[in-house]
């Protein structure tokens, strides 16, 4: 796109929604200085600056505090001339007058559209917990929001007249990723914890059921209770006297569990209600093609978890952070486009690790072969999916040590020798060793796999701060941080060295 004129109005650009997606989004453009010919307005319903999501679970935990998981302060956007609305909730869009109408009635016009507005928790057919006007149960929480998991802390360090710990125990509803997060979190506060998953074993949809066996005995080992094949069917109340229970929840193997907390993490569907009033096309998310684009309006985009390319939605933030990137190209008429291409997921969780990669399943049905190698003793289970010698697929449980080489043949499709996937699954040295890999590793090696991020990246980078500013990596998942650290401690003596 051309520079405007000084006299002439730029092009605006309106921004609904706050979250990662849109965050990154707004990141890449303020890279290209992009906001020099082009008007930006960000509107975000929560009343909290941006921030990520994924640490949500820490800040359960304890391990971050809530303003540690800010992207940006608002006074970021004001330095680049960007204007951020927050507490600024959307009620329809008006795409033959081209503008948005806020809740209060104020209306923001726009040249280009940009929708980013998430997911939605979807409410699991469970009887009991919406009461008659509609409200959640009070034992129920959601966790998708700061507020949300403000709530629940809220309740987890209430305490009885005696000062005890009011709410003692928790049933974790859904087996995924955000819900291993939260029950481990849950129990890192000495809360008895119990997962419920529908499916034949956790995370049923990424990884398989060997690997979700170990998973479920090192959370077992951690003091959480895992339901595998059990769907929850009704909440009721039980008097206080009664075994100290205050609500009861019902399986539908007759197993009835006792807890004062039910937490729901099971069920997300992509937020398109917007889309739908204006009349773009929508299936299970906002249906784009490859320039990020409605279907139905080009000067529309959509990107993160309420889009749907090519049949598919993602639900996983380096995929929406790749889209954020291809659709700041696009804004800015560079030659791009997105092809779907980039699949990652990693849970956080202290002292359980997972990585996936790709969809393993439809791999499989394309004539994928597995490559897989396990350890039942010391936890581990990592798998490949390889199709004509590309890595095409992956799922690692317990061992991340070769992630980063993994998701790197990933990414860039290398064609590798028959042997070579086998040598990949092995664990990587430790100790020392580790270090003297971590400080040998290419600078083309990705580190970040959230952000995408280079070693040669963060060691172009004089501290910690300087990396998280300029390339996002550890404020995703965070899982890369310690080898950030390592490199940057490294860095010092090779720049002797190399003197």
């Amino acid at each position: 796109m051309t520079e405007s004129q000084p006299d002439a109005p730029r092009p605006r650009l309106v921004v609904v929604g706050s979250g990662m997606a849109a965050t990154r989004l707004v990141e890449e453009l303020v890279a290209r200085h992009a906001t020099e010919w082009l008007e930006v307005t960000v509107l975000g319903d929560e009343d909290v600056a941006p921030y990520n999501r994924i640490l949500l679970s820490a800040v359960l935990e304890g391990t971050h505090r809530p303003e540690a998981l800010t992207l940006r302060a608002p006074q970021w956007y004001a330095d680049h001339g960007i204007d951020l609305r927050l507490g600024a909730r959307v009620l329809g869009v008006d795409r033959e007058r081209k503008d948005v109408m806020l809740v209060d009635g104020t209306l923001v016009d726009y040249d280009l559209l940009v929708l980013a507005t998430g997911s939605i928790p979807s409410l699991p057919p469970i009887r009991g917990l919406v009461r008659m006007d509609g409200s959640l149960h009070p034992a129920v929480h959601a966790f998708r929001s700061l507020a949300d998991c403000r709530r629940l802390l809220a309740a987890v360090s209430a305490a009885d007249v005696d000062g005890s710990p009011l709410n003692r125990r928790a049933v974790v509803v859904g087996g995924g990723l955000l819900g291993l997060q939260v029950a481990r979190a849950l129990g890192a506060r000495g809360i008895a914890t119990e997962i419920v998953e529908g499916g034949e074993h956790l995370l049923h949809q990424q990884i398989s059921t060997a690997a979700g066996r170990l998973l479920a005995r090192d959370l077992t080992k951690l003091g959480v209770a895992v339901y595998t094949g059990a769907r929850a069917i009704r909440l009721h109340d039980r008097a206080p006297h009664e075994d100290g229970g205050r609500v009861a929840l019902r399986l539908d193997t007759g197993f009835t569990l006792d807890t004062d907390l039910v937490v729901l993490t099971a069920g997300g569907r992509p937020s398109t209600a917007l889309a739908r009033g204006a009349g773009l096309e929508v299936r299970r998310g906002i249906v784009v093609d490859d320039r990020l684009a409605s279907v139905t309006d080009p000067s529309v985009h959509a990107l993160g978890d309420c889009a749907e390319h090519d049949g598919r939605t993602t639900g996983f933030v380096p995929p929406a952070w790749e889209q954020a990137g291809v659709l700041a190209g696009i804004l800015c008429d560079e030659a791009v486009k997105y092809d779907g291409s980039r699949l990652v997921a990693r849970l956080r969780a202290t002292d359980l690790d997972v990585a996936v990669l790709g969809d393993a399943a439809a791999e499989l049905a394309a004539g994928g072969e597995v490559v897989e190698v396990a350890n039942p003793l010391s936890g581990s289970h990592r798998r490949l999916v390889v199709r004509d010698g590309r890595i095409v697929a992956a799922t690692l449980v317990g061992d991340l040590s070769r992630v980063g080489l993994i998701t790197q043949h990933f990414d860039r499709q290398t064609v590798l020798a028959p042997h070579e996937p086998g040598r990949l699954l092995m664990p990587e040295p430790t100790g020392g060793e580790a270090d003297s890999v971590v400080g040998s590793l290419p600078d083309d090696a990705e580190v970040c796999a959230c952000a995408g991020v280079t070693a040669g990246r963060i060691r172009a980078c004089s501290s910690l701060e300087q990396v998280r500013d300029t390339t996002r990596a550890t404020t995703g998942c965070g899982g890369c941080a310690s080898t950030v650290r390592q490199l940057l401690s490294s860095r010092p003596a090779l720049v002797t060295k190399g003197t």
